[in-house]
């Protein structure tokens, strides 16, 4: 059956779904750094009179017409991924259907974003809908392709949870950061009204919290001999370290645009590994595996 072939392709489909949801964040950061965030000034429409740019509405119409055609190469990969996931558990099922409709929530929210001309806080909120949209997106890849494990021990479990939701305030204030400083998406856009200098302090404080969370719970992860856990804290320490110097480097630089659209490349990438190591703390299919291990669900 159709549904069958389809189920073949689950987990390249799932990486798909990733990459292109991580993608849209890049290049919606283009949009806002290449000040055409108002380049199609309505929605749904690129115009009043018509759906598609006009020479007159130049390179900045281009720009953000094409941030929203690849909202359909998105809608497409998300609605494979359902066909592919409709036969798997249905915790996949689940997952890949909150991906899809994640997808023209994010439009609608996008289309919000220009009939308020840019609204910085509407802007913050669409970002963050995509980080979130990227962890969910994670969450299927681990769920389809990743192996049986046993729950980590109830204080990495804790610290992980601890390091996730630190992580997000991470990100919400760096939209708030953002929102308050120079790159708007329009030089006739609103800013907060909130200082930049005072805000990318506050922001800079939250990500020394998450950085010693983090080497807390990779030192929880190495005592209890949790490998996963091990593996998916490195990647997430190395990809803040990363993030962390490139934001001082554009803050002293006076934020060039490709530092920070680089910057908004690592806050997806981040997003997504925050994810991974939450779910390594987490136990899969454990009755598939075929010895036990030293870690228990018990505290450490």
């Amino acid at each position: 059956m159709l549904l069958d072939r389809f189920s073949r392709w689950l987990v390249p489909l799932a990486v798909a779904n990733l990459v292109v949801n991580i993608g849209i964040v890049v290049t919606g950061g283009a949009v806002r750094l290449t000040g055409s965030g108002l380049g199609c000034p309505t929605w749904p429409r690129c115009t009043d009179t018509s759906y598609v740019p006009h020479d007159a509405l130049g390179v900045h119409g281009a720009i953000e017409f094409g941030n929203r055609m690849l909202t359909w190469l998105l809608v497409a990969v998300a609605v494979l991924c359902v066909l592919a996931a409709w036969r798997a558990a249905g915790r996949t099922r689940v997952l890949a259907l909150v991906v899809a409709l994640g997808v023209p929530m994010q439009a609608v929210l996008g289309g919000v974003t220009v009939r308020t001309d840019l609204n910085p806080w509407i802007v913050s909120l669409h970002l963050l809908v995509s980080m979130a949209i990227i962890g969910v997106c994670v969450a299927l890849l681990d769920e389809v392709r990743g192996a049986p494990r046993l729950a980590a021990t109830s204080t990495v479990r804790r610290m992980s949870w601890l390091v996730l939701a630190t992580t997000w305030v991470v990100l919400y204030l760096g939209t708030v950061v953002t929102g308050s400083g120079p790159h708007s998406g329009d030089l006739d856009s609103r800013r907060t009204g909130l200082d930049p200098q005072l805000m990318s302090h506050v922001h800079a404080w939250a990500v020394y919290a998450v950085l010693a969370f983090t080497v807390v719970l990779l030192v929880l992860a190495h005592r209890s001999g949790n490998q996963v856990v091990r593996r998916a804290v490195g990647v997430l320490f190395i990809l803040e370290l990363a993030q962390g110097l490139l934001g001082f480097v554009q803050y002293f630089t006076d934020l060039p645009e490709l530092l920070v659209g680089l910057h908004m490349l690592g806050a997806a990438l981040i997003s997504g590994a925050a994810t991974w190591a939450w779910l390594a703390t987490v136990s899969r299919n454990p009755s598939h595996l075929e010895q036990p291990t030293q870690l228990t669900t018990s505290g450490a």
